[in-house]
């Protein structure tokens, strides 16, 4: 009989973290929530910050859940979302907080970088979406303003890395999380220095990179002894939470298409090689680092975070709604097929979520919601609709044909999205596992341990530990 590997993974989102347990027999795999913690962006003075050294206490207290336990930890693994990095000081110190993507000092820099490197030059360079907050154009924006930490840095670390330094102490760059930083090149998996040292910094800033699967070093000795849990390995999973959320999906041959729900919405495919064409340039498609030299050549859309806005304001006026009365009162409302486009800039980080969609309702000829269901119900439509939109231009990008959609995430949870998304395609939906992240990080962390041979075989694992359920278009839905 196999011994039973216990992986702990923390899986950061841009709202919330939690440890979570990963146990495997060597055939069955299953999860269990330790504890769960807030992750919100902090507001100083009109910039936007995260809170690192929270989140550093938060995950002494997984660890701390995993001692009072009993649990024997084969290994840690973290992931997080992309592009964020902090500075750190030649002696190791942490220079600061960490600045947040929806800072608003990134408005307008992709613009002006260009002035530097023409904008079809550094799409064949690196083949990632442009995207304001993207880190090449933060790096490029902190050296303009003169941002002291970057003055005073001598390395940066991605969100993923800087975490598992305060852990072990030792500083690594993991490949899929640094694939999204616009800073390296998808056919040769290096940096393009140029694109770096034309903005005026160093190319010492950046550690050389290593792959998911990486045991990174041991819990320092003084966090080992304070937590109880001893010197566990921490693992260099794909760090990137959408790489660890593809590694696990259920799919049992390569013509699918997947699409990570959350805050953001990832929709896109696993490929050999990167799509680095005219099309996929214009349509500004991305193309990220996945595990065992995979692509994710995929689109980034706003995903739940138009909701979640709504929620905030909804609350603020004394209206609070769970994920279930949500979708309750989405499900009543009259279907009106308003439908905003979810990436207009407006809606990246508005005043009032239920205005500025308002506002785009009135602009482009649609009635305005009039209730906090209509809203909702706009929502849901316009994301189902911008999932056929993107769907059908990554159809034309690729080689092979997509049969099957496969939603993951907590989105995947969302039963009248996912009908009305497999109405919209035209395709199935297969919906699950809602823990596809956390899944993905425990996996690499079996896969580092010698326990699962490749992502294939992972994918076998998932598929037969986690219920997926299909939706069928329907268009009377």
């Amino acid at each position: 009989m196999k011994k039973t590997a216990y992986f702990l993974a923390f899986d950061l989102g841009a709202s919330s973290g939690r440890a979570i347990l990963g146990i495997f027999d060597g055939i069955q795999f299953e999860l269990k929530e330790l504890i769960r913690f807030p992750n919100a962006m902090m507001e100083i003075h009109g910039s936007y910050y995260w809170n690192v050294f929270g989140l550093y206490e938060s995950l002494k207290e997984g660890l701390k859940v995993c001692a009072e336990q009993g649990i024997s930890l084969t290994s840690i693994g973290i992931d997080t979302w992309g592009v964020d990095f902090g500075y750190i000081g030649k002696d190791g110190t942490i220079l600061g907080l960490p600045r947040a993507y929806r800072d608003p000092y990134t408005n307008g820099a992709p613009e002006d970088y260009f002035k530097l490197i023409p904008r079809e030059e550094v799409y064949r360079l690196t083949g990632i979406q442009f995207m304001n907050f993207n880190s090449l154009f933060q790096l490029f924006r902190a050296k303009q303003t003169g941002y002291a930490p970057l003055n005073a840095a001598d390395k940066i670390l991605f969100m993923p890395d800087l975490l598992s330094y305060l852990l072990t102490g030792k500083q690594v760059c993991e490949y899929t999380e640094a694939s999204t930083s616009q800073l390296i090149n998808p056919l040769t998996r290096q940096y393009e220095m140029p694109l770096l040292e034309a903005a005026g910094l160093p190319a010492s800033l950046l550690h050389p990179l290593i792959n998911p699967g990486t045991v990174i070093g041991r819990l320092t000795d003084a966090l080992a002894e304070e937590t109880g849990v001893g010197k566990i390995p921490v693992v260099a999973v794909a760090g990137h939470d959408t790489a660890s959320a593809v590694l696990s999906v259920p799919a049992d041959n390569p013509n699918f298409a997947y699409l990570s729900s959350g805050t953001w919405s990832l929709l896109g495919v696993e490929t050999e090689s990167p799509v680095l064409t005219n099309e996929s340039f214009n349509n500004n498609f991305t193309n990220e680092g996945g595990v065992e030299g995979t692509t994710r050549f995929l689109k980034n859309i706003t995903g739940m975070w138009l909701l979640e806005e709504c929620r905030k304001e909804w609350s603020r006026e004394g209206r609070n709604y769970s994920y279930s009365a949500i979708m309750q009162l989405a499900g009543q409302e009259v279907c009106n097929r308003i439908i905003v486009n979810p990436d207009d800039p407006r809606l990246a980080n508005p005043t009032r979520m239920t205005e500025a969609i308002s506002t785009i309702c009135r602009e482009t000829g649609q009635p305005v919601p009039e209730s906090d269901a209509a809203f909702i119900r706009c929502i849901y439509d316009s994301l189902a609709f911008r999932y056929k939109d993107v769907l059908d231009q990554l159809s034309t990008m690729i080689t092979f044909p997509i049969e099957k959609l496969h939603v993951i995430g907590g989105g995947s949870q969302n039963i009248l999205l996912n009908q009305l998304t497999a109405n919209a395609i035209g395709k199935p939906v297969l919906a699950g596992p809602a823990e596809a992240t956390a899944i993905g990080n425990c996996m690499m962390q079996a896969k580092a341990a010698g326990l699962v041979a490749d992502r294939w075989a992972i994918r076998k694992i998932v598929a037969n530990s986690f219920p997926v359920k299909e939706f069928l278009p329907n268009m009377n839905k």
